[in-house]
């Protein structure tokens, strides 16, 4: 059975980005999609001059800031809530040139559109603006009346809509980040978003790459670890991500413990490398 397909790859938010589009729909559905990520990159990233980081300069002076920027407010609002979600361990303020300053420090007036800090920081939005990137971009896709499609940025963030053009779910299998030719997880999404997150494996020692920190403290995270998380958001999904990479044990179990299908943590330290399950989550 023929199926119509449609592709659009280019870069942004410092990786490559595809963007696959299936059956019926707006012909220029991919260029929405596109104008929605890429308008997501000008507005988080910290690379070049940006709404983010005329932000920063506030902050890390300690002033008020207004938030102007309707897509960094919505990214500031998604930050704020995912924070509290992941028990606090998703933390873009945390930076161990800054000592223990962090999201925590942080007041978001939502109604004002209106931020400011306890502490000098700064905000690196990092893996979740792919996240939040791709949810918009879906946003765009099914309003163009695309029923299925295939996003990603990078090989870390990807997003569904609808199911695989031939039914069902879209399978994926996630390769081990230390043994190649070896798969770590094979699992299936269906109208989700998945973020994978590594301390291991390739592009981890890239000269660009911040390290990982856990939230409150200044060093960076050593534990070998792999976790895959899913939700119907992308920006959620790379939260969580995130989050177990970097938790102590009691928290990595009860985030594990609340969506124990769609949240997983790799020990690689363990010459197994499967999931922890949270009867034997241990310190390492």
């Amino acid at each position: 059975m023929a199926v119509l397909a449609d592709v659009e790859r280019f870069a942004a938010m410092g990786t490559r980005v595809e963007l696959h589009r299936f059956g019926e729909g707006d012909p220029a559905a991919l260029a929405g999609a596109r104008r929605a990520i890429e308008a997501v990159d000008d507005a988080l990233t910290i690379h070049r001059p940006s709404a983010t980081t005329v932000l920063n300069e506030r902050l890390l002076a300690g002033q008020e800031a207004a938030v102007d920027d309707p897509l960094l407010l919505k990214a500031l609002v998604t930050i704020d809530e995912a924070h509290r979600a992941t028990l606090g361990l998703f933390d873009p303020a945390a930076d161990r040139r800054l000592g223990a300053a962090g999201w925590g420090d942080i007041l978001l007036d939502r109604e004002a559109g209106r931020i400011r800090a306890a502490t000098p920081l700064a905000l690196d939005f990092g893996g979740f603006g792919k996240g939040f990137a791709l949810d918009l971009a879906c946003v765009a896709l099914r309003a163009a009346g695309v029923r299925s499609a295939c996003l990603s940025a990078g090989e870390s963030s990807i997003a569904v809509v609808g199911e695989h053009p031939l039914g069902g779910g879209w399978p994926f299998a996630i390769p081990h980040p230390l043994r190649p030719g070896q798969t770590l997880l094979e699992l299936e999404l269906n109208d989700e978003a998945m973020s994978i997150s590594s301390t291991v494996g390739a592009g981890v020692d890239a000269p660009e790459r911040a390290p990982m920190i856990r939230p409150g403290y200044a060093a960076p995270v050593t534990r070998r670890r792999c976790t895959v998380a899913i939700d119907r958001l992308g920006a959620r999904a790379e939260a969580m991500s995130t989050a177990l990479i970097v938790a102590d044990d009691d928290r990595a179990i009860r985030l594990l413990s609340g969506r124990p299908n769609r949240n997983f943590l790799f020990d690689l330290s363990q010459e197994a490398a499967m999931p922890v399950p949270p009867s034997r989550m241990s310190l390492q």
